[in-house]
């Protein structure tokens, strides 16, 4: 069985997971990288990593349009219930049996504070083990955290980490995150959407190769990656 990854551009993926599909974290329509408009998403679920627009992005648009569920963690599960969109709240180091495989919520450094300035909960990140026991570590909008050692000891077949700097970790702490996670394969996110986290993904990628035994995937817009 295999798990195909899209990017979006910025931090939106979708997922596909033996015929189950998720979106992540769908900024599309406000993203100068967006891959696809809100309208041509599909989506079983939609897991929305921490309560800001460029995160929750077109999540009820598209919820509503296609009737995915959405997980998050408890505050913003609540939000989306309120607006008679179906969610399942989870909280960080709490795992679920879902469809699509066992979703952990995993340690985030950043905020969550929604849209509407409604309390967002704390934000998160996303390892999921899938039916055929891949593991995906989605570490969302993170600073560096020490404890990336414990998510890389269950084994991490591919970590997609953002080094745009500013907003989440930089190239510099990204790669320490590589070498804290040890995952086989990695690819870099939320960069380039502006001006203020340009970063350079493909010497990112040579510094990973070079450092580390993990091998990057610098992939566009549009483009997947098959695990």
């Amino acid at each position: 069985m295999a798990t195909t990854v899209t990017w979006y551009g910025h931090a939106a993926f979708g997922v596909e997971v033996d015929d189950v599909k998720l979106l992540i974290d769908p900024f599309l329509k406000d993203n100068p990288l967006g891959a696809i408009k809100p309208e041509d998403a599909e989506a079983d679920f939609i897991l929305v990593s921490h309560g800001h627009g460029d995160h929750v992005g077109d999540s009820v648009e598209i919820a509503k349009r296609t009737g995915a569920t959405v997980i998050s963690n408890a505050e913003i599960a609540s939000w989306f219930q309120d607006q008679g969109i179906p969610a399942h709240g989870q909280h960080i180091g709490g795992g679920f049996h879902h469809p699509f495989g066992y979703l952990k919520l995993t340690l985030a450094l950043h905020g969550s504070k929604l849209p509407d300035g409604s309390d967002g909960g704390n934000p998160a990140g996303f390892l999921l083990t899938t039916p055929d026991e891949k593991k995906i570590y989605f570490a969302c909008d993170t600073g560096l955290f020490g404890d990336m050692r414990l998510i890389g000891e269950e084994g991490v077949d591919l970590a997609v980490l953002p080094i745009g700097d500013n907003y989440t970790m930089g190239p510099d702490d990204a790669l320490r995150a590589v070498k804290l996670l040890g995952p086989k394969h990695v690819i870099p996110i939320h960069y380039n959407t502006w001006d203020l986290i340009a970063q350079d993904p493909d010497a990112w990628a040579e510094r990973v190769q070079t450092e580390t035994s993990t091998t990057p995937h610098v992939i566009k817009p549009g483009e997947s990656f098959i695990l």
